[in-house]
């Protein structure tokens, strides 16, 4: 997460100690409010440009939310059969798929709920144009393309690197039968800015702007920092409007972080504290287990009332609970010394942590709950137990 995406004064009295101490621990607890505050941005890009704008699953699927959601938006992204169900079932409206590659299997399935499919070479679509043909439904065809370009830093989250699976190179499209194809997307950002789509898009232009006669559609792909307090709105809405008029197509974007963007927290307990060299706090959640990005990306959650090391009074490191030597979360100042029962808030940890879960070690795993500000109610909507555990294994 980049430094800017930190939470500011107004979002942090969006969490007040009396809510987050309310809840059982560990849970994530997601504002409401804020959900709305998100989708009402993004609803005004869909009206300054006509553009469909499309929750990505794959980063905030809590279903529960939809309805706060759904007014605000045209549909959703899912990346393959079940997530187009629950996108078709949960949020009713629009589905857009793509999958790096469908399965027989899958393509029943996904010809079942959604409206576009998304194919990512041209061998798949050959392979099921026929079948999305005769479906008795009508359902836009896509191509995902390789625009070339990106300045996502981490390879982990680059789908343009050499060697990417992600994506049609122009030399593959050269001369390839095309006929029926409705669009074209491509995904070049990680929680960028309306600059780096600018030239991600020169880039796709340069590449695949010859193609664009007869398309209905053109997908921007996800990654777009919309609901960050810096990003440049108005040059999105002027990119999309400038793009449209170039080529007379329909524009799509897929944000999903942005959707969900400070507007969840992970409330945990500090159960025991050790000492390794350093005062070490053993919590009941995990990063390994319950938000894995911060090993994966990795990158260091801010937490409520805690600073930098050694910028506050007593300096902890963090620990997980799972067997994971390395589960651990960070290490962190704060103005007391921990014991064991306090709570421990972990901001903006709504998006890519409750989809990325893990049941690994048995470790108790967090309820989620929505927190509704008007009311001042939180309402647990999901308990995780032993027979969840139990039954993800045979």
């Amino acid at each position: 997460m980049p430094p800017e995406a930190k939470f500011h004064v107004d979002e942090l009295a969006s969490f007040p100690d009396k809510v987050t101490s309310s809840v059982e621990s560990p849970c994530f607890l997601v504002n409401e409010d804020l959900l709305i505050k998100n989708a009402k941005i993004l609803d005004d890009v869909r009206r300054r440009t006509g553009a469909k704008v499309l929750l990505a699953l794959k980063a905030f699927s809590m279903h529960s939310a939809f309805p706060a959601l759904r007014q605000h938006l045209d549909g959703v992204c899912a990346s393959g059969p079940m997530e187009a169900r629950l996108g078709k079932e949960e949020f009713a409206k629009e589905v857009h798929t793509f999958a790096p590659a469908y399965s027989d299997r899958d393509m029943e399935e996904v010809l079942r709920y959604s409206d576009t499919i998304i194919f990512n070479s041209v061998g798949q679509l050959v392979k099921y144009r026929d079948a999305v043909r005769s479906s008795g439904r009508r359902v836009d065809i896509g191509l995902r393309v390789n625009p070339g370009y990106s300045e996502v830093k981490a390879d982990l989250y680059n789908p343009v690197i050499s060697g990417s699976r992600l994506g049609i190179q122009p030399e593959d499209i050269e001369g390839a039968d095309l006929e029926g194809i409705d669009g074209l997307h491509f995904h070049a950002l990680c929680e960028q800015n309306a600059d780096s789509l600018v030239r991600v898009l020169a880039s796709f232009e340069q590449r695949y702007g010859r193609y664009m006669k007869g398309l209905k559609w053109v997908n921007f792909g996800g990654g777009h920092h919309i609901t960050r307090k810096d990003y440049d709105v108005d040059l999105l809405v002027k990119t999309i409007n400038s793009f449209k008029e170039r080529y007379g197509v329909q524009v799509h974007i897929e944000p999903g972080e942005a959707v969900a963007l400070n507007s969840g927290v992970l409330v945990a307990t500090v159960l025991d504290i050790v000492h390794n060299g350093i005062d070490i706090a053993i919590l009941d959640t995990s990063a390994e287990a319950h938000m894995p990005d911060v090993l994966a990306a990795p990158y260091r959650p801010e937490i409520i009332g805690a600073g930098r090391p050694g910028e506050l009074g007593r300096t902890y490191r963090l620990g997980g609970l799972t067997c994971l030597a390395g589960d651990v979360i960070g290490d962190y100042s704060f103005d007391r010394e921990l014991r064991p029962g306090d709570r421990i808030v972990f901001l903006d940890m709504a998006h890519y942590t409750m989809v990325k879960t893990t049941m690994f070690n048995g470790v108790r795993h967090p309820s989620i709950a929505i927190y509704r500000p008007s009311s001042e109610k939180v309402d647990v909507v999901k308990k995780f137990g032993y027979e969840d555990y139990k039954n993800r294994l045979s």
